[in-house]
């Protein structure tokens, strides 16, 4: 199998969404993806999260918010996280999997 072959269930795009983090042990803060998929992102922050921790996001996709569960992947400290994303409602999937599929039309057109 070639290593460098995409591993990820649904693709990614490059995508700067703001998102609210509410972890049990610590403040909420906020952040932004640096890309997104409908099962994952990566968001980039000084503080990191570490592996295994699980969170609560707020998105905030075309001026609405999308709560999901997601659970911390991988930590680069000083750089960011990667979150895979373990829960969400029907409606906030469709709404996602819209706002990813603009982004990619619109990545197309470039």
């Amino acid at each position: 199998m070639d290593e460098s072959a995409e591993r990820r269930r649904y693709p990614r795009v490059k995508a700067t969404v703001a998102v609210e983090i509410y972890s049990p042990d610590s403040p909420m803060s906020r952040t932004a993806t640096s890309d997104i998929s409908l099962c994952g992102c990566y968001i980039e922050t000084m503080f990191t999260i570490p592996v295994g921790t699980k969170l609560e996001l707020k998105f905030w996709v075309k001026d609405e918010p999308l709560t999901v569960t997601a659970l911390v992947v991988t930590r680069f400290p000083q750089v960011g996280n990667g979150l895979e994303f373990i829960e969400m409602a029907p409606e906030a999937r469709l709404k996602l999997a819209d706002f990813i599929s603009t982004c990619q039309k619109d990545t197309a057109r470039s």
